[in-house]
């Protein structure tokens, strides 16, 4: 579209500088002759008088020369036998073309080598006199020259000027369509918050508009599904958490196992949901200013949750870091699904009356939550993280360590699982505050010697 405004302004514009310009051109071509000639002629008129008074030789040449150079001008006076005499000036201008304006008894120009002749008779008592004046060539085109070059320079300023206009009017049309084209491609591959600048031509502003509200709807939508997703796991995980575990101590009895064995079935086919709702990992956009939530109040809600079910199996829980508000850029529903998903975990592989911990660190650029539990540990924290990014294993989804991660990368932070100061597990969020990069040399023993400050 772009080339194509400048293409078309180009050819308007040399049309329409060439219908006049060369007109122009012409017209000065000619007045420059028209001035030359006049010239002459008013030479000429400065003789006849003299003529009309005296045909004496030296008066004449006198005359002559004050109207100018005599070898510029000359006087022919006709002979007493019809011949052409040149009495004086030196003469350009053929016999016959001489007769001729004699004859005709009209003004006349001649062709001559070097320029032109202007052939002015004038009619006296002794016959008709002819005054010669030779125009040089020089002098007809006088001034031409730097005239067409200063029509050729304006001529060529406008055709630039128009292009370079053009050029800008399509840069103005062009980029806010293909920031339209790259925000589209951009969606489909799932960048949800890619959003186009509202700028531009009416037309191309409004589908700006009409594509923002097409993202912003997906967004909500793949947002409902979300929580969605986060809501089944809150309802249908902590339930079937309990029921296993109550399912545990019922003993030995054929009920017993079949309680288990139904509970084991329904958590096969809620991980299968999940698996079916994780098909689709999409990138949500990044949350405002101002926006997020109090990470010291959802862990309290969250602890308070989970702490009858830790009551019942003789768990010691504790917290720290939470006694002051702490500002972080998540969702709230987003970190209390992360939370009761590695609460979850804790009660769901690691024996009664197994200990754990909730700290909470808050930095200048990020705010680090450590979950931390005294089982036995992952023996591999990096199939547990493959597990976290998708390749979930026969009677795990990954879907806990999967909320987790999205939830710090989201922020430009990270998840680490590591060896605990109680002895098993530790899980640690990164969540960045300034959506920077995260500093990981040297964090972990920061944060480890500010856990046990915490912890006295």
């Amino acid at each position: 579209m772009r080339w194509a405004l400048v293409k078309v302004c180009l050819a308007v514009t040399t049309m329409v500088v060439v219908a006049f310009a060369v007109p122009l051109g012409l017209v000065v071509k000619e007045m420059a002759r028209d001035r030359a000639f006049s010239n002459a002629e008013r030479e000429a008129a400065v003789v006849v008088p003299a003529l009309s008074i005296t045909t004496d030789r030296d008066q004449l040449e006198r005359v002559v020369a004050s109207a100018g150079s005599d070898d510029g001008m000359a006087v022919h006076l006709p002979a007493g036998d019809g011949r052409t005499a040149v009495d004086l000036g030196r003469q350009r201008a053929a016999d016959a073309d001489i007769a001729a304006v004699r004859k005709l008894g009209r003004a006349s120009t001649a062709e001559v080598p070097g320029g032109s002749a202007l052939l002015q008779p004038v009619a006296l008592s002794l016959g008709t006199v002819v005054i010669e004046v030779y125009v040089p060539e020089s002098e007809v085109t006088n001034g031409v020259g730097t005239a067409w070059a200063v029509l050729a320079a304006v001529g060529v300023a406008l055709v630039v000027g128009s292009v370079a206009v053009a050029d800008r009017l399509g840069v103005r049309m062009v980029q806010p369509a293909r920031r339209l084209v790259e925000g589209a491609y951009e969606l489909g591959e799932g960048k949800l918050g890619s959003r186009v600048p509202e700028e531009g031509p009416n037309e191309l502003r409004l589908a700006a508009v009409a594509f923002n509200a097409m993202a912003n709807q997906v967004v909500q939508l793949l947002a409902n599904e979300r929580e969605l997703a986060a809501d089944l796991s809150h309802r249908l995980r902590t339930p079937l958490t309990v029921l296993r575990l109550n399912a545990a101590s019922l003993g030995d009895s054929p009920a017993a196992e079949q309680t288990r064995t139904a509970v084991a079935q329904l958590e096969r086919e809620v991980d299968t949901i999940i698996r079916t709702a994780r098909e689709a990992k999409p990138q949500t956009t990044a949350l405002g200013p101002g926006a997020g939530c109090d990470a010291a109040e959802v862990v309290r809600e969250r602890m308070a949750f989970w702490s009858a079910l830790a009551e019942d199996e003789g768990r010691k829980v504790r917290t720290a870091g939470v006694d002051r508000p702490v500002r972080i850029p998540v969702a709230r529903a987003d970190l209390a699904a992360a939370l009761d998903a590695l609460l979850g975990n804790v009660f769901r592989h690691t024996p009664e009356g197994t200990a754990f911990a909730v700290d909470v660190h808050n930095g200048e650029d990020a705010v680090i939550v450590l979950v931390s539990d005294a089982g036995p540990g992952i023996p591999d924290p990096e199939a547990a993280m493959a597990r976290g990014r998708g390749s979930g294993s026969e009677g795990s989804t990954g879907l806990g360590l999967d909320i987790v991660r999205r939830l710090a990368e989201s922020t430009g932070g990270d998840v680490r699982i590591g060896s605990s100061v109680l002895g098993g597990t530790e899980v640690r969020i990164w969540i960045q505050l300034d959506g920077r990069e995260p500093v990981r040399r040297g964090h972990r023993g920061t944060v480890r010697r500010r856990r046990r400050v915490l912890a006295r």
